[in-house]
């Protein structure tokens, strides 16, 4: 299920919005601390977590898919968005050296042929970070804030998706203890959601946070040969003066 861009641009221009965006935000900054001279792919809804790669990178980029519809970003110059097909990004093999999933995986129908599609743009040893709804989470059980919606994953499915399209993680973290609520008193308190749910590692948290760099090679899955039992044949003794035809000949008498 798509989300409208709208309804993505109003949530995070509220503060329940503006708690999400800097507590997932500092992941991505502490993985990614320096992209001085990289190529930045932001896939989804992810252009509040792109702003501080664009003094750095060498170009940063964001692709919206077709369904959610596309916003003018960043606010001045020229706009580095595109409404694309995310399963078919008009981009060269091997161009990208960092790629943010952020509201793209759960509200894909293909999110196979997404990550594929990721692994086919991103360079050798180049890393992902994909941010997804966690599925034990508040955050994905209640539909207003955009991590409502789609299809949330444990991390166990996360790691079967990423290893199926030949991803290899490298770091997980999880992000949001705080409730998804806009209650003053809920905001004021998210730093010590935060702090207390990621050093105790406590489960409920909004969202799965996963770094990844692609496999350079396919694994070799060994095929097993299935034996087929012959039938052990017993020798039969022929006369060598027998011709092919006396043996009927001898039945029929």
């Amino acid at each position: 299920m798509a989300l409208d861009v709208i309804d993505l641009r109003g949530f995070y221009g509220s503060v329940l919005g503006g708690v999400a965006r800097r507590f997932i935000g500092q992941f991505v900054r502490s993985r990614w601390e320096a992209c001085t001279g990289y190529s930045v792919l932001g896939v989804g809804y992810a252009t509040p977590y792109l702003d501080p790669f664009l003094s750095e990178a060498v170009r940063v980029l964001a692709f919206m898919p077709a369904e959610q519809g596309v916003v003018h970003w960043p606010g001045k110059g020229l706009s580095s968005t595109a409404l694309v097909d995310v399963t078919m990004m008009p981009l060269p093999d091997a161009s990208m050296d960092r790629v943010l999933l952020v509201h793209a995986l759960e509200t894909s129908d293909q999110p196979y042929d997404l990550l594929n599609e990721v692994w086919r743009v991103l360079t050798p040893g180049g890393r992902m970070i994909a941010v997804v709804p966690n599925r034990r989470g508040m955050w994905a059980r209640v539909d207003t804030t955009p991590f409502g919606y789609g299809r949330p994953y444990s991390r166990s499915q996360l790691r079967e998706l990423m290893r199926e399209a030949q991803f290899s993680p490298l770091n997980w973290a999880e992000a949001l203890y705080v409730p998804p609520f806009a209650r003053r008193y809920l905001l004021r308190s998210a730093p010590a959601f935060e702090s207390i749910g990621s050093k105790l590692a406590l489960p409920g948290a909004g969202v799965h946070l996963v770094e990844a760099t692609k496999q350079l090679y396919s694994p070799v899955m060994t095929r097993r040969v299935l034996r087929r039992k012959v039938p052990q044949l017993q020798p039969a003794l022929v006369s060598a003066h027998r011709m092919p035809g006396d043996a009927k000949r001898e039945t029929d008498d």
